[in-house]
């Protein structure tokens, strides 16, 4: 008997254009201690399943046939009451949004001190013990402090730790990871994966593994299960089905994957899936591609840069008092200095938490340094204050960010987001004209018409990032900031994603300021990376020199923890090198 048992599930969304199939008879089984990966397209229908099983399965949806064991015991007919003593207790679960999964108004440590008295029955005391740590374990500093800050207060990478410490915290007998290690940079994704790893195989704890990354697959898991459109068209052991996979559209999925081996001058074409679901793409781009075009007067090139960072610092207050002396402080960026020059395309990666995405806020002006200055286009920007000029700066710079449900109003239809801007800087003589380049930038991203009308809860994770990368573009930016913008994308959108900024970059003369802990993606995709750790800049240099020749020893250290993929099939894929 396995562990956890999914048969012939069938999951039915219905809406007033009729029913919707997004998981077509499939079934799936978990043994004890084994790890299972779940791989397809955003939208495939991986999140919906690990959904179903937690019982978290949101109206309009449900199932309409199938069943889930737990142990041999059905679980998808249980009370809403019963389910809740399964949940957290029984099966775990990682989510892919750890902002929206956590409470905003609650600190860290009553979240998890909260969980565990209600499944552990552990005193204030035991619980706290236990919750410190957990953060510990997970690679969250200063966890006794930290317990009291809300969710706010932490990056994208370290809410996703606090996230996986509250799936892990009542020790479950099923973990499901949904995209557990999207906003992580590579040195805490092997922590974690050990720590996932160890506690599969030394607790026989069996966990099904959702990503897109296929670096996270090869590492990890025993099994693949392979979704499309909500069907299952290839299962096997991992390694035979990463090197020799059957189905055209597992070998389409694998061969996007980024190389860290060469530099490409463009990603690998997924042709199986853009044949596919892809033919509107092609349909107003001649329009986008046009208005993006128009009225960009950047002056004569020259060799100053565009962007200027002079010893920029910024300190968070992470425990205030009344005594200064008293007060426990956060030096999130310290005296960082570099530049990039006009239509370059700048990387920066380090661990999560090491100051990346708090430089890019600075630089937009979300943020107001500490000491330092951004100076951009020989203009200083961080003494800014008449609002005018403010506005024309910031209609320069936009920005991409790590989270895209959080940066997107939910009461607002897509149409109005990605207008927002062009009505804001009044870019457009008409609101027809308005919507006609709305449709042209969604087409751009791989969403297209039928978008415009929807919020943004009707969509995937990777869905929304695709639109708040149509809302950067549509004030036509001379420097975009992109902080993590494919994190929460499956490997073939990311290639269509990457290839268009790529293209932007090239004909438009975009600058761009480019930040992951995907060290692949980096490679492919930027002329100069600098690597941060702690706040401090610690190496700039070309792209090619640091993949081949780090000079720091940090460097060096995540260089090393890149997963191999030499293993991976190569067949038909499309190389362009660079």
């Amino acid at each position: 008997m396995a562990l956890l048992d999914i048969e012939n599930l069938r999951i039915e969304f219905s809406s007033r254009r009729g029913n919707v199939v997004a998981i077509q008879d499939v079934s799936l089984s978990l043994e004890k201690g084994e790890i299972l990966g779940v791989v397809g397209e955003s939208g495939a229908g991986k999140s919906t399943i690990g959904n179903a099983v937690i019982g978290l399965l949101e109206a309009p949806g449900k199932m309409t046939g199938g069943a889930v064991l737990l142990n041999g015991e059905r679980i998808d007919k249980l009370s809403a009451a019963a389910f809740r003593l399964v949940r957290g207790r029984r099966i775990g679960m990682i989510f892919q949004d750890p902002l929206t999964s956590l409470d905003p108004l609650q600190t860290i440590g009553q979240q998890l001190v909260e969980t565990m008295q209600v499944h552990l029955q552990l005193t204030q005391q035991q619980a706290s013990a236990r919750a410190i740590e957990l953060l510990e374990s997970v690679g969250i500093e200063q966890a006794r402090i930290r317990l009291q800050h809300y969710p706010h207060q932490f990056s994208g990478g370290m809410r996703q730790r606090v996230v996986i410490a509250l799936a892990l915290c009542c020790e479950p007998e099923v973990i499901i990871a949904d995209e557990p290690t999207t906003a992580l940079d590579v040195s805490i994704q092997a922590q974690i994966l050990d720590l996932l790893r160890k506690l599969c195989k030394e607790k026989q704890v069996g966990m099904i593994l959702i990503t897109h990354d296929m670096g996270v697959i090869a590492e990890v898991t025993d099994r693949v299960a392979v979704l499309y459109r909500g069907k299952l068209v290839e299962e096997g052991p991992t390694r035979r089905l990463l090197s020799n996979p059957q189905h055209l559209y597992t070998k389409s999925l694998i061969s996007a994957v980024p190389r860290s081996d060469i530099k490409l001058r463009r990603f690998p074409m997924v042709t199986y899936i853009e044949d596919v679901i892809a033919p509107s793409l092609r349909s107003n781009l001649a329009t986008a591609t046009r208005w993006m075009g128009e009225h960009r007067d950047y002056g004569a090139s020259s060799d100053r840069p565009l962007l200027q960072v002079e010893n920029l610092s910024m300190r968070f207050v992470l425990k205030n008092a009344f005594r200064k002396r008293n007060r426990v402080m956060l030096d999130a960026v310290k005296n960082v200095s570099f530049s990039i020059k006009a239509g370059e395309v700048f990387g920066l990666v380090g661990e999560s938490g090491s100051g990346k995405s708090t430089i890019a806020r600075l630089i937009a002006g979300l943020y107001q340094t500490t000491n330092g200055s951004v100076i951009f286009n020989d203009v200083n920007v961080t003494q800014l204050t008449d609002a005018k000029t403010t506005n024309a700066f910031r209609r320069q710079i936009q920005m991409v960010f790590q989270d895209p449900f959080s940066s997107l109003n939910p009461r607002m239809r897509i149409l109005d987001i990605v207008a927002e801007p062009i009505r804001f800087h009044k870019l457009a003589r008409t609101e027809a004209l308005t919507r006609q380049i709305v449709s042209g930038l969604l087409d751009y991203v791989g969403l297209g018409d039928q978008a415009l009308l929807r919020f943004p809860h009707e969509f995937s994770g990777g869905q929304r990032q695709r639109i708040c990368i149509a809302r950067a573009l549509a004030t036509r930016p001379r420097f975009l900031i992109c902080d993590e913008p494919t994190s929460a994308l499956d490997v073939s959108i990311q290639a269509q994603i990457l290839n268009l900024l790529k293209d932007l970059q090239e004909s438009l003369g975009l600058t761009i300021l480019f930040i992951s802990h995907d060290l692949p993606v980096i490679r492919q995709m930027c002329d100069r990376v600098g690597v941060m750790r702690h706040g401090e800049l610690l190496e700039v240099a070309d792209t090619e020199a640091l993949f081949s020749n780090a000079r720091h020893d940090y460097s060096k250290h995540l260089l090393s923890l890149m997963p191999s993929l030499d293993f991976l099939s190569r067949d038909g894929l499309q190389v362009e090198a660079g």
